[in-house]
């Protein structure tokens, strides 16, 4: 389900992925099936521990953690040569991909870099925090925060 068709349904993307799991379990696809209860278990855990009730923004913060522990296994899976497991962690992102918002293009992550330093008077890496403090929040589960800090520093440094 698109994020547009979820807000039309006026349905939270928490209760997007729990729709999603009950559609793998009646399809019997126990890949996906484990990786949404993956999913749906990391959000119960941080309303336990934070004692909240998470939002779309925070389902969101927690995907992208998901998936960025994901390529780190990945990295150390493939060093150690064992590939097998880094299939498993890659179909793992695949999945966790899928309630993500539409990536951004490279040229909107320029223009909100453009955006962000102009905003801020930013003109060296002193003010890198100002400037990834405005990004951060737009680029939510929709593009790399490390590779966007590489471009700004790039950006302060021209």
């Amino acid at each position: 389900m698109s994020i547009t068709s979820r807000a039309e349904n006026n349905m939270s993307l928490k209760d997007e992925i729990n729709k999603e799991m009950k559609a793998a379990m009646k399809s019997r696809d126990k890949d996906r099936l484990k990786t949404i209860r993956l999913i749906l278990s990391e959000i119960k855990r941080v309303e336990v521990d934070e004692r909240i009730t998470v939002d779309d923004q925070r389902t969101l913060s927690i995907l992208a953690k998901m998936i960025k522990q994901r390529r780190d296994s990945i990295a150390q899976y493939d060093s150690a040569g064992r590939t097998e497991l880094s299939k498993i962690e890659t179909d793992e992102i695949t999945v966790i991909h899928e309630f993500l918002p539409e990536a951004l293009t490279d040229d909107e992550i320029n223009n909100l870099i453009e955006k962000a330093i102009s905003e801020t008077g930013a003109e060296s890496m002193k003010d890198m925090g100002r400037v990834m403090g405005i990004i951060r929040p737009q680029i939510q589960g929709r593009a790399d925060a490390g590779e966007v800090s590489k471009r700004v520093k790039e950006a302060l440094n021209s």
